[in-house]
C-alpha cells in the first residue's frame, strides 16, 4: 500500500481531525526511527499511519485494533505492517517482538502529550518545545492526565532507548510536519 492510499483510508474512517494529526505525529516519529536505524521508512511511516485507523468505529480496547486487521488485509497492507499494528496495544495478545512493533508502542502514546505540552506553550508550536518542557509537565500528573505516563515509559524501555533521549526525537519528527500538525503556532520553521 503505498502512503497516499493509506491516508485516503485513513480519511474514510477517520472524522476526527485530532486523530489523524495523531496519526500523522506517530508516521512522522516511525519514519523518524526507520531512518535513523536503517529501516524500511515507507513500511514503518505505513504502520504509524495505520495504527489507530479503526478506533472509531471499533472503539473499544476489546475491539481495536483486531477487528481492523481484516479490513487492512482487504486493502493490501502487508502482514508486517498489521502485526506491527496488532501488537501496538497491550490487549491484543500479540507480544511486541520486532523493532518496529516496539518502535510503534514507544511512539504511540507520547506524542499525545508532546501535543498537548506544545499547545500550552505561549507560542502553540512545537518549533521551540524542548524534552525539558515536557519534563516539567510530566511532573504534574493533572496535566493531559488521560496519557499513560507508565505506558511511555515501559515503551521507551522495551525500544531500547531513554525516555527523554525519545521525546526530543519525537519533537524533532514532529516538527517536520509541525504546519499539518497545527502546531507551527505563531512561529516559523527555522532550519
Amino acid at each position: 500500500m503505498q502512503r497516499n492510499e493509506a491516508l485516503a483510508l485513513v480519511r474514510e474512517y477517520v472524522k476526527n481531525e485530532g486523530l489523524v494529526r495523531h496519526m500523522l505525529c506517530v508516521e512522522a516519529a516511525m519514519r523518524f526511527y526507520a531512518a535513523k536505524l536503517g529501516q524500511d521508512v515507507d513500511q514503518w511511516g505505513l504502520a504509524g499511519l495505520l495504527h489507530d485507523f479503526d478506533w472509531e468505529i471499533h472503539p473499544t480496547v476489546e475491539q481495536h485494533p483486531m477487528e481492523g486487521a481484516p479490513i487492512l488485509r482487504e486493502r493490501g497492507v502487508d502482514e508486517v505492517t498489521i502485526r506491527a499494528i496488532l501488537s501496538h496495544g497491550d490487549n491484543s495478545g500479540f507480544a511486541r517482538e520486532s523493532v518496529m512493533e516496539k518502535a510503534l508502542n514507544a511512539c504511540d502514546e507520547i506524542t499525545g502529550l508532546i501535543t498537548a505540552v506544545a499547545l500550552v506553550r505561549p507560542s502553540r508550536s512545537i518549533y521551540d518545545l524542548e524534552a525539558s518542557s515536557v519534563k516539567k509537565k510530566w511532573k504534574d500528573k493533572a496535566f493531559a492526565a488521560g496519557t499513560d505516563r507508565h505506558e511511555m515509559e515501559k515503551g521507551a524501555q522495551d525500544f531500547g532507548i531513554e525516555l527523554w533521549e525519545h521525546t526530543t526525537n519525537i519533537i524533532l519528527a514532529m516538527r517536520g510536519i509541525a504546519k499539518e500538525l497545527d502546531l507551527e503556532g505563531n512561529l516559523t520553521a527555522t532550519a
